[in-house]
């Protein structure tokens, strides 16, 4: 059972995000792709899994799962691939197999495989996959006490190590921040940028209450899809020069080789405010000139000061490896036994079939004349001695045998 389990893996580890990002198939389009895969392959359980750092095709088949195999199941998902990108991608994957594949799950789901050691995200990641695949039939038994025993095994790591104690994402550590200043609900917070740094910050901000948000960006049509998520106001960055309206905080974020900001244009949105402001810049490089904060009333929260701390965050997390991996191996070790007793289940799952076949001949065919011959309540009395026997046949001398099995597995 266990060798029929394979892991296909594109990761950061062997690829920029950027290239993963190509790998990535809308949640609507998943189900139509791997349905055909699973039927033109004939596999047993297929389950894809995609993250800003990941995409993964976990697959359970008795064919030979070799990267001339990936190959051709890529060549299917990715049609639209050039053949250069198509030998890119496969000779650079990570291919896992039996228990090196359950131990690859394992770690993925307790975050020591992923891009930030300690992030949880990754155990709903995996669990929103694993239930939508289930939903349309694409998974079966192996996946469903793999991921279940998974899902444990993340959640024992997270609640007896402290690997997710600090925290180590810059938007994380720039919220804190920005939380422990004790800002008014009602601020007025200039965003400048709409990518996904910026979506996850207002995310925060949002729950927290916050509404009152001017998003400023060069792709206006991006602008008004943050505002759509998140509220507040969408304006074309070539807005922000003339812009009077007042403001609290800055968040910026963007991919500008330039700054977005620089004294004039700070003066301008000032607009003679002297009240201390609280700026935010999560660019590299930095969207707002350094010298508006030596001349002028601000709390600063640069990059630079949250990378620092995300550093000596993640160093404090990675001493948590090693506790995390000896919950790892005890984890390995129940699941070989989950797996030693499916396959006793499965190997004895015929016996009850078979006594109910030999109960139907002796009172159907071999003593049929002799029953016949009994009045209704002696059927009746016979009917429910058999019918004992049956049930004690069954529970009793399958308990012992799977404990035997078991034993001597």
């Amino acid at each position: 059972m266990l060798n029929n389990y394979h892991i296909i893996a594109f990761t950061h580890r062997n690829f920029d995000v950027s290239d993963i990002g190509s790998l990535h198939i809308e949640k609507e389009n998943q189900i139509p792709c791997f349905k055909k895969i699973k039927e033109f392959f004939e596999l047993d359980e297929v389950l894809f899994i995609s993250t800003c750092n990941r995409v993964e095709i976990h697959v359970y088949s008795s064919l030979l799962v070799d990267k001339d195999f990936v190959k051709k199941i890529f060549e299917k998902i990715y049609s639209k691939l050039s053949s250069e990108r198509v030998s890119f991608f496969c000779d650079k994957l990570e291919l896992h197999h039996g228990d090196f594949a359950i131990n690859h799950l394992f770690s993925l789901i307790s975050s020591i495989d992923s891009m930030v050691i300690g992030e949880r995200e990754i155990i709903t990641q995996v669990r929103n996959s694993y239930d939508w695949f289930l939903k349309h039939n694409l998974t079966g038994d192996f996946l469903r006490m793999a991921i279940n025993h998974a899902i444990q095994t993340g959640k024992k790591v997270y609640s007896q190590t402290n690997i997710a104690t600090r925290q180590v994402s810059v938007v994380s550590l720039a919220y804190k921040k920005l939380k422990d200043q004790q800002i008014p609900l009602d601020a007025k917070i200039l965003v400048i940028g709409a990518g996904s740094t910026i979506s996850t910050f207002l995310g925060r901000l949002k729950k927290q209450g916050y509404s009152n948000f001017t998003v400023f960006n060069r792709t206006k049509s991006n602008a008004d899809a943050i505002v759509n998520d998140f509220g507040g106001t969408s304006k074309h960055l070539s807005d922000l020069e003339n812009y009077k309206n007042g403001f609290d905080v800055i968040l910026s974020c963007t991919g500008s080789e330039n700054y977005i900001i620089d004294e004039h244009l700070y003066a301008k949105l000032l607009n003679g405010d002297t009240s201390k402001k609280t700026i935010i810049d999560l660019a590299i490089p930095q969207d707002i000139s350094s010298s508006i904060v030596k001349q002028n009333f601000t709390r600063y929260i640069s990059i630079n000061e949250l990378q620092k701390e995300s550093n000596a965050n993640l160093i404090k997390r990675s001493e948590e490896i090693k506790n995390v991996n000896n919950i790892l191996l005890d984890s390995e070790k129940s699941f070989m036994e989950v797996i030693r007793e499916r396959n006793v289940e499965i190997a004895m799952r015929e016996v009850p079939i078979k006594i109910k076949e030999i109960k139907s001949i002796a009172l159907n065919e071999v003593f049929r004349g002799d029953i016949d011959a009994l009045d209704k309540d002696a059927k009746l009395v016979l009917e429910r001695v058999l019918g004992y026997m049956e049930k004690k046949y069954i529970s009793e001398p399958m308990k012992l045998a799977k404990e035997i099995m078991l034993k001597n597995a």
